[in-house]
């Protein structure tokens, strides 16, 4: 419900109790600690979601296998933050280490391991590393294809990823397919005012914008606003 102190409150509660009644290297003290962790993280306060998410890590380390999936997800969470302090070579550092257990404990065709790939393509994009970025964001999509109905949004995610690494590498013409293709799945899955949709018109018009195609920019631009009018508080960043 996005209550995030009443979150904390009861989260905090529950670690009391564990805390007096468990050992201290019990799972269930690391999962209270993930649990305030994400609030935290939820809440943009990085700083204090790390020292949760470090305090679950070093239980999990203890307590489980090495190649258990919580681990991985645990490592998968300090990476996100780092990610979102901009601390791209710890992320990917993290990122890895989820990837590597993912790999080993997952099937192939396993969502998550495509979650993983996206992040370290994300990761690599904010680096400038953009042929390593669409080496992972190309392995998302392959997955998502055969996991996921074909018209879900984490597919559309998926290509609207590739087609942001296509505009960066100055190929517009496969940027705009990839869009187009993210575009037509929002278009049947999200709801007519949905910012996700929004994101797709911006995109595409950008690369209008870049191909000098200023009329198919402006409609696209303009698509866009419609939406974020609706959709934002009227303050919004976005907005601007």
């Amino acid at each position: 419900m996005g209550d995030y102190s009443k979150a904390v409150e009861f989260y905090e509660k529950s670690h009391q109790i564990r805390e007096k009644a468990l050992p201290p290297n019990h799972p269930d003290l690391a999962q209270s600690y993930n649990s305030i962790g994400v609030v935290y993280y939820n809440m943009g306060n990085y700083s204090k979601a790390l020292e949760f998410y470090e305090k679950a890590l070093k239980i999990f380390e203890k307590a489980l296998s090495p190649n258990h999936p919580d681990l991985a997800t645990s490592y998968n969470n300090i990476g996100q933050v780092y990610d979102n302090i901009g601390n791209y070579s710890k992320a990917l550092e993290f990122y890895e280490k989820a990837l590597k257990i993912f790999e080993k404990v997952l099937p192939p065709n396993h969502p998550l391991l495509a979650t993983s790939y996206n992040n370290i393509g994300a990761v690599c994009c904010n680096m400038g590393n953009y042929t390593k970025a669409l080496e992972f964001y190309e392995k998302a999509p392959k997955i998502f294809e055969k996991a996921l109905l074909p018209n879900h949004p984490d597919l559309a995610q998926s290509y609207n990823n590739i087609g942001v690494i296509y505009q960066h590498m100055g190929n517009y013409s496969k940027a705009l397919e990839f869009y187009e293709k993210a575009l037509k799945i929002r278009e049947k899955a999200l709801p007519p005012n949905h910012p996700d949709l929004a994101q797709s018109y911006n995109n595409i018009g950008a690369v209008f914008y870049n191909m000098g195609n200023y009329s198919k920019a402006l409609e696209f631009y303009e698509k866009a606003l419609k939406i974020i009018e609706k959709a934002l508080a009227p303050n919004h960043p976005e907005l601007a």
